[in-house]
């Protein structure tokens, strides 16, 4: 079942319908393939056929409506858009059996539905709305110098490493995108090194939670898996930067900004 969430609504009625029926097309035509009458060869050319055709649909009235709007992402979007038509096309089914074509077109389905996920979440989202999902905007504030600095360098690291992913250009973009990660540990590991020595300093009560969940970041970053990531480069890092950025700006926002809290209520001088 491949569902179409909350979090995927960008708020632009036709847009949202759009995606909402290329959702919709993925069921029916996963239902469709999982019927033992049906001609497993012929329902997978029907598959390539619906999905490219709606997808290319699609993104012509997306492209259009963000021109519409002067939409500063349009050139990002329309390469993303294009690498996608492009991966679609490279799978062939010219001498699979009928395992083989099963298991193809079934692979075809899920990278569709883990793109889409990805590709509106992370960028369709952010249609008519001209600011980078990166930016280190005031909202992040502790008020503290130190930690705002290195907390804007990491969104800054982030931001430079989904460049590096939709970054069309470069055939293998895998040493690039493996720098950039090995950055944002080496920088991570300095920044919470700085963190956690400050609330030494101030005798922060919450210091030893403040290390649990560090942490959990640095294993998160440890456990990339390089050689898939050099496989399936963008869906794979996708996932991993959306989930530093969800853990990062919610352990800013949940528990950083308590520690500019504390300081201003002890009016402790830094």
């Amino acid at each position: 079942m491949y569902t179409f969430t909350d979090d995927c609504i960008t708020g632009i009625e036709k847009i949202d319908e759009e995606h909402r029926h290329l959702f919709e097309l993925l069921n029916e035509i996963d239902d469709e393939l999982r019927q033992p009458e049906n001609d497993i060869r012929l329902t997978s050319m029907k598959i390539m056929k619906e999905l490219k055709e709606y997808a290319s649909y699609h993104f012509k009235d997306e492209e259009e409506y963000m021109e519409s709007i002067q939409d500063e992402e349009l050139p990002r979007q329309r390469r993303a858009h294009q690498a996608f038509i492009q991966k679609i096309n490279s799978f062939n089914l010219v001498g699979a059996s009928n395992e083989q074509v099963i298991t193809i077109t079934h692979e075809i389905l899920d990278y569709m539905a883990r793109w889409l996920l990805n590709h509106i979440i992370g960028s369709d989202t952010m249609i008519g709305k001209f600011q980078s999902k990166y930016a280190f905007t005031d909202k992040y504030r502790t008020g503290i110098a130190l930690i705002d600095d290195e907390h804007k360098k990491l969104f800054e690291i982030m931001e430079k490493a989904d460049e590096a992913i939709h970054d069309d250009i470069s055939y293998d973009k895998y040493d690039h995108i493996i720098e950039i990660l090995d950055e944002m540990r080496e920088y991570t590991d300095f920044h919470f090194s700085d963190e956690e020595n400050l609330m030494e300093k101030i005798d922060y009560p919450a210091l030893q939670a403040q290390k649990k969940a560090h942490e959990s970041f640095v294993d998160k970053l440890n456990e990339v898996d390089l050689d898939e990531a050099d496989e399936e480069q963008e869906a794979y890092l996708n996932d991993l930067l959306s989930f530093l950025l969800k853990w990062l700006s919610g352990h800013i926002l949940g528990m950083d900004k308590k520690i500019g809290d504390f300081v201003r209520e002890n009016r402790i001088v830094l």
